[in-house]
């Protein structure tokens, strides 16, 4: 029995909305407890570009990036459950970082 946490980052929220569905599915399938998905703050970064590089300096263009984020932690897993997150078929671009925080 150990808590895992996974951290799952895309840039398009539905998409993000359905993986964690599906994770949460696999995980209550196989009888472990978890928490969330929990929402955490969207990440926002801009940047400016020149429109022309030479002539028209005050011309620009803003452009915005939004990183969207959620996070499940899975407090009793059993090998069935890794083994189920091991086998699930996520989108792309969604990013999946896994954590191990050991015996509670």
């Amino acid at each position: 029995m150990e808590k895992i946490r996974l951290k799952l980052q895309a840039y398009d929220h539905r998409v993000l909305d359905r993986s964690v569905a599906s994770i949460v599915e696999a995980v209550k399938r196989t009888g472990a407890e978890l928490i969330g998905p929990i929402p955490l703050p969207t990440k926002r970064r801009k940047y400016t570009v020149l429109k022309s590089p030479h002539v028209n300096k005050d011309s620009r263009e803003q452009f915005e990036i939004r990183i969207h984020s959620r996070v499940v932690d899975i407090i009793s897993s059993t090998p069935d459950t890794v083994d189920s997150l091991m086998k699930l078929d996520l989108a792309p671009e969604v990013n999946v970082e896994v954590r191990s925080m050991g015996q509670e």
